[in-house]
């Protein structure tokens, strides 16, 4: 179990360091990566941990994935909650990294530390209902291709390039409304750091990503998922 839980870790850790990391150093600056940088590498970050540690652990790095996972019967409920603390810390730490790095430059200024919200907080002023709409939607949409790519059904060996490049497409979607989150670890760790109200905003990305995954998993075992 404690291999399980240090894949978690050090996946999330990835995710929210390379993810997160890039909205903060690369996408502001001059000729800088932009949404669609920021978005791929989200989606790199997920790939590669996936292929890394996914046969240990099984390539979560998200509450919502693993809460979708439970309730499709791919998981233990008994692990849920320890793969929830190793998520949300591997995350804190990669957040905490990032901030001793941006705090190194002179004049730096924090603001959202790439954190979610809605309203005020939201990167294009989308409001509560928006941002709770789109990240119930992309997270269950998330969880039926996570389902779908990891099928016995599915071409062998390519089920985290499907995952990586759904999870690319969420946030090319989703940035200008959330900032995107449809993982409440990535969303908790930088809310830590933000100088703004993202820990008030913070129960939304609880809370409307795990109905989504959970929604999603229901979606796949009722509709979708191919029969003996």
């Amino acid at each position: 179990m404690s291999k399980k839980l240090g894949a978690e870790f050090f996946g999330t850790f990835w995710l929210v360091f390379g993810g997160c990391g890039s909205a903060l150093l690369a996408a502001g600056v001059d000729l800088g990566i932009g949404y669609v940088g920021v978005s791929l590498a989200f989606g790199l970050t997920v790939l590669t941990m996936a292929y890394a540690v996914g046969g240990i652990s099984g390539g979560h790095f998200n509450p919502a994935v693993s809460l979708g996972l439970a309730v499709a019967g791919r998981f233990s409920w008994s692990e849920l909650v320890p793969y929830w603390i190793a998520q949300v810390l591997g995350g804190i730490v990669a957040a905490a990294v990032l901030y001793l790095v941006v705090t190194g430059k002179s004049g730096f200024v924090i603001t959202n530390f790439a954190a979610n919200g809605y309203g005020d907080l939201s990167p294009e002023h989308y409001g509560l209902l928006a941002a709770a709409v789109i990240e119930i939607v992309l997270t269950a949409f998330f969880l039926i291709v996570i389902l779908g790519a990891t099928a016995r059904t599915a071409p062998a060996g390519f089920g985290p390039l499907a995952i990586g490049l759904a999870l690319t497409l969420i946030h090319l979607i989703s940035i200008p409304v959330t900032n995107t989150s449809v993982n409440p670890a990535r969303s908790t760790a930088v809310a830590f750091f933000a100088q703004t109200d993202a820990l008030g905003q913070l129960w939304l990305f609880w809370v409307a990503p795990l109905i989504g995954g959970a929604l999603g998993a229901l979606i796949w075992k009722t509709l979708i998922e191919p029969k003996e």
